[in-house]
């Protein structure tokens, strides 16, 4: 997701961290070097890195290159960062492909029509992975790649709504009032997709011991004007995979002429090699698109998503633009247009250098890893909220056992661990059940049984000292993280304040914080 960032005014930009400094100058003697070879002993080592104002000379490469990477210093480890489902480890060989690839831009298929090829290959594979329709001459799924799974989200949504509204047309009837169906647990880019789309919202709310969307009080949620349901494989709260099949059944059962598109980012690269035998995708007739990211358990740097569709008769021609290259005609449907050609190449290195025996190793492997954390968990006091033995994603939701009551919450534990260098969010839950408080573990590829055993002691260390403080210090000490939390050592500084109030999310609606994805 891309930050809004405010530009301050002029009075504000020339404001010192600190008041009574503005009249204080660490300006260099004229008559002193530009340069010198040592970094720190260069004039740049004493002056502001520039915020707000792009410089009048140039600074050495050298230089720039060590500001800027001491700036960075002070973002977390993304290795210890367990809030992120997205990849932070990849093989040199993979790096070093798509370090080469970093002047292609994508989009150029005349110019580099091999890497157009290389995402068509990946969409074959990525759609018969999901069981494609492909035995009849007539059956052809199609796809594309993406920046992410919201971009895919944003076409898949587009799609469906162009394809009501077309059959609405047909039969004289009005169009002007869509609607889509989805969980309360959905991450905020369908929010984002429905709004910018004017498709109204329609949720099933979770509750306080049903963390999915209901099958059929979403089902008869639907009318004339809905343009398809969003059911999803690989929850961001809790992990776990909304049943894809009782949907369609009551669907097909009710005679209900309504798509489903399946969101399957977190979960498109893990359901098919642990539960392969779980029915969610295109083998539902009523499945007509499915989006995946490639950044997340596909196990590429960000960013790359994928959608793939049923056939060509779900995506609607008139959303697709032919571009002509050496010859021949390339249908195009992206929000995008230029974009990095790396990450395509990179999903194209994972598949065919692990295979699926490869992916199918690794998703067992982690399953096994997160089953064993949240076993550990529980000999420490917590309630698991996610699903085990691969029934939902390798991570590990859970919160506090209230019947122990607990002079902290789930909030302190965070804190306390984020002392130690460990990224594990507390937030509450989806809208309705909100009221209950939880953290959640997500186990990557390179979380390894010693790490998982590091942050087990560092948790029960965690839980001891809070145990060990009185109520008011905890108080103290959460109230003191939450009123001095800074970026890059300021307040804040390139937060919007003008957007501060909105009222139409189901974080303005509701005052809970969306998960972390």
């Amino acid at each position: 997701m891309v930050h809004l960032a405010s530009v301050p005014n002029d009075k504000k930009a020339q404001e010192p961290p600190v008041e009574g400094m503005a009249g204080i100058k660490l300006e260099p003697n004229a008559e002193e070097d530009e340069v010198t070879a040592s970094v720190y002993g260069s004039r740049f080592a004493a002056e502001c890195l520039p915020m707000h104002e792009m410089p009048e000379k140039e600074m050495p490469k050298e230089i720039a290159y060590r500001m800027i990477k001491d700036d960075l210093s002070l973002d977390g480890n993304p290795m210890l960062n367990l809030a992120s489902f997205v990849t932070t480890y990849m093989e040199e060989e993979a790096e070093k492909l798509m370090a080469e690839a970093l002047p292609k831009n994508f989009i150029d298929y005349e110019e580099y029509p091999q890497t157009a090829d290389i995402q068509n290959r990946c969409v074959n594979m990525i759609a018969r992975l999901y069981n494609a329709p492909t035995s009849s001459e007539g059956e052809n799924a199609l796809g594309t790649s993406t920046v992410g799974s919201s971009e895919a989200i944003m076409l898949g949504t587009l799609a469906m709504k162009k394809l009501w509204q077309n059959k609405r047309k047909a039969a004289g009837k009005d169009f002007s009032k869509p609607n889509i169906i989805m969980n309360s647990a959905v991450q905020v880019c369908w929010e984002k997709a429905a709004r910018y789309m004017e498709v109204e919202e329609r949720y099933v709310f979770c509750t306080e011991d049903r963390y999915v969307i209901d099958p059929e009080e979403c089902v008869n949620l639907v009318d004339e004007n809905t343009i398809g349901i969003c059911a999803i494989v690989g929850t961001t709260y809790t992990g776990e995979y909304e049943d894809v099949k009782a949907i369609n059944d009551l669907l097909v059962e009710k005679n209900i002429d309504c798509p489903i598109h399946v969101d399957a980012a977190s979960g498109g690269f893990v359901a098919p090699f642990v539960v392969p035998e779980l029915p969610w995708d295109f083998r539902l007739e009523k499945v007509v698109s499915i989006n995946v990211s490639g950044h997340k358990y596909g196990l590429v740097y960000p960013g790359v998503g994928w959608v793939v569709w049923r056939a060509p008769q779900y995506l609607p021609k008139e959303l697709v633009f032919n571009i002509n290259y050496l010859g021949a005609d390339q249908a195009s449907f992206t929000l995008n247009f230029s974009k990095g050609a790396s990450q395509v190449i990179g999903q194209y290195y994972q598949m065919i250098r692990l295979g699926k025996h490869g992916y199918r190793s690794i998703m067992l492997n982690i399953t096994r890893t997160a089953d064993y954390l949240a076993a550990c968990l529980e000999q420490l006091g917590f309630i698991i909220m996610s699903k085990k033995g691969g029934q939902g994603l390798p991570l590990v939701a859970f919160r506090l056992d209230p019947a122990k009551g607990h002079h902290y919450d789930e909030f302190a534990v965070a804190h306390h661990l984020r002392e130690r260098g460990w990224v594990v969010p507390a937030y509450t839950m989806a809208p309705h059940s909100e009221k209950l408080k939880m953290m959640r573990v997500v186990v990557r590829e390179d979380f390894s049984r010693a790490r998982c055993d590091t942050l087990v002691a560092d948790m029960k260390l965690a839980v001891e000292s809070l145990s060990a403080m009185d109520k008011a210090t905890v108080d103290s000490h959460v109230k003191h993280v939450k009123n001095h939390q800074t970026t890059s050592g300021k307040k804040n500084k390139g937060k919007n304040h003008h957007y501060g109030n909105e009222k139409h999310s189901l974080q303005g609606k509701t005052g809970k914080t969306h998960a972390v994805c």
